[in-house]
């Protein structure tokens, strides 16, 4: 009896690539660690010790009010997505505009060829949630002027929340540095009690200036650097985002995949230029060479 043929196995749906996961910010925990060592070695450079600013009770005061003064300027929902979101300072996600674009070309060129209905599959497997909604919004057979609105009501919404987050460590940091100076004012206090002694009062007065010290240390090696990495990451997400939508809405117009990846290729170039203007033009032009005059 002869052998049967072999089978061909079935091919499996090709998935959408995962993008990286998210590694550390090298830049923010670095740029901490050089502050502080600056500051410290600074301190023991001029003879001085880690405990002449090892003061816990400065630490308690300038952290407690601060964070007593955020808690009543921010809603609690705003505050505890943004303790939340902290983490996003440290870790960087790993997002390649390069390589959403290929994807982008990739569901176009399956649009073209069996219809924008065969992206479903496609749709299922990716990661993104904004890339995964779009396409499933395209899938559906969605007015294009009704998923370019309900994409930039996403987009808009998602900004407004990142810069929400922003403004709640922003806040802390206009804050610590005047909770700092009263934690000052308190020590000189407690110094002005003890007069007899005059090293004493010296001792005292250095230890209530820690204070003050925690205060604007916090606030601009932490508080707000954390903010504006935070505020960028929020205009990097929308850009991605931004990205994204036009991919898809190019997808349900049909366009060409070349002409897609050349209107996408806008998004992978580094940051604008600004456009000269008229005078800079006309100064980069090399002058015309002079003639001399006839008869000269």
């Amino acid at each position: 009896m002869a052998d049967a043929p072999p089978t061909s196995a079935p091919k499996k749906a090709a998935t959408a690539p995962k993008p990286p996961g998210a590694r550390p910010d090298f830049a923010t925990i670095g740029g901490i660690a050089v502050a502080l060592a600056g500051i410290l070695g600074g301190l023991l450079l001029e003879k001085g010790s880690l405990q002449d600013v090892a003061q816990v009770t400065a630490a308690m005061i300038v952290l407690g009010g601060t964070l007593g003064a955020v808690l009543v300027t921010t809603p609690l929902p705003t505050f505890l997505s943004a303790c939340k979101g902290l983490g996003g300072a440290f870790l960087e996600k790993g997002s390649s505009t390069a390589g959403t674009i290929e994807s982008l070309i990739r569901y176009a060129t399956l649009a073209r060829k069996n219809g924008i209905v065969s992206l479903e599959k496609e749709a299922a497997a990716i990661s993104d949630p904004f890339l995964r909604k779009a396409l499933n919004l395209a899938v559906d057979g969605t007015d294009l002027q009704e998923l370019r609105k309900m994409l930039e009501l996403d987009i808009s919404l998602s900004e407004l929340s990142g810069e929400a987050e922003a403004k709640v460590w922003e806040a802390a940091g206009g804050y610590a540095p005047t909770i700092g100076i009263i934690g000052a004012v308190m020590g000189l206090i407690q110094v002005m009690k003890n007069l007899e002694d005059i090293k004493a009062v010296g001792h005292g007065i250095a230890v209530a200036f820690v204070a003050t010290v925690y205060g604007v240390a916090s606030a601009n090696i932490f508080f707000l650097p954390v903010a504006n990495k935070l505020r960028g990451r929020n205009k990097t997400a929308a850009l991605s985002k931004d990205l994204m939508l036009e991919g898809v809405t190019g997808i349900v117009e049909g366009l060409n995949p070349t002409l897609l990846r050349t209107k996408l290729g806008a998004y992978n170039q580094g940051p604008p230029r600004a456009p000269k203007t008229e005078a800079a033009k006309s100064a980069a032009k090399p002058a015309a060479p002079v003639r001399p005059a006839e008869g000269s």
